[in-house]
């Protein structure tokens, strides 16, 4: 995809060695101890559609501290620890490591959405992106937006398998480690992808946001505004799940034998696994400017 008008990324080095599953060094908060939350910690208000702070002590349930209270439900190979602020989940390079929400009608927002987040990064993807938050599928008529990390995008023999190539035609070529936001106009049209100007560093708590109102889609990196990129139109509404942390066919989940996973059929390679801690995510039905708390 062009990115007319903008400075080319900085340089970044591909890593072609795969990092192991989980943290070597566990990110240290400034939030302190759990029961402490920031004042630039985000809050539920009128346009919050929902607001995950991740303060759980254990469990595969994630709270939702908006008004629809759209509780998420982790995957297997996620886990907690201390956070940004409290509590954080930890997600790892596992097909099993997501969150998950079913679809429920207040997650649409045609006219306007901002998505953000605190992400600590352990290692850029293998592959061509890790979401942080999306409702994306590779069923045409379930596809509204997805908010990703730009991923290493590398081949055999380097990489260990081949790609899907499930997003292979939404990236760029140098975007490595940059934000990507993907909508799909209500229009018949292509989707439509858009990038940060700089990567988000590795092994660091940074805020991230991407937000759209139908005229303007901007990226927020530490609350300060990164790129913004002039485009018309509304996201089109779907009846796709919001899946965190991860990508993959979501018909594929089960439950049986008690925690959510994926099943024994489907490729069970991580392609597109998030790999890092996910703090403070919270959606939003209009386009914020503004990243503080109370």
């Amino acid at each position: 995809m062009n990115r007319p008008g903008h400075y080319a990324p900085l340089a970044c080095a591909i890593e072609f060695a795969i990092a192991a599953s989980g943290c070597a060094h566990a990110p240290a908060g400034s939030g302190g101890a759990r029961g402490t939350r920031g004042t630039d910690a985000p809050v539920a208000d009128s346009v919050t559609i929902a607001l995950w702070h991740l303060d759980e002590t254990g469990g595969t349930r994630a709270a939702d501290a908006g008004p629809a209270r759209l509780d998420a439900r982790a995957g297997a190979d996620t886990r907690t620890d201390f956070g940004r602020y409290r509590g954080a989940r930890i997600f790892t390079r596992s097909i099993d490591s997501f969150l998950y929400v079913p679809f429920s009608p207040v997650l649409q927002s045609p006219r306007g959405i901002t998505i953000e987040a605190w992400v600590w990064i352990n290692e850029y993807g293998q592959y061509e992106d890790t979401p942080i938050a999306g409702r994306w599928t590779q069923q045409a008529n379930e596809q509204s937006w997805l908010f990703s990390v730009v991923g290493q995008d590398i081949l055999p023999p380097f990489a260990s398998l081949p790609s899907p190539g499930f997003h292979q035609g939404l990236i760029q070529t140098g975007a490595l480690g940059e934000l990507m936001f993907v909508f799909q106009p209500d229009e018949a049209s292509g989707p439509r992808a858009y990038f940060s100007s700089r990567p988000v560093e590795r092994q660091k708590w940074t805020r991230v946001a991407a937000s759209y109102d139908g005229s303007v889609v901007r990226f927020y990196i530490d609350g300060l505004l990164d790129a913004q990129y002039a485009t018309r139109g509304t996201i089109r509404e779907s009846s796709a799940p919001l899946l965190v942390g991860n990508y993959f066919d979501p018909r594929w989940l089960t439950d049986f034998g008690g925690d959510l996973r994926v099943g024994p059929i489907y490729d069970g390679n991580p392609y597109y696994a998030f790999d890092g801690y996910l703090d403070e995510l919270r959606i939003s039905s209009e386009a914020r400017t503004r990243f503080e708390g109370p």
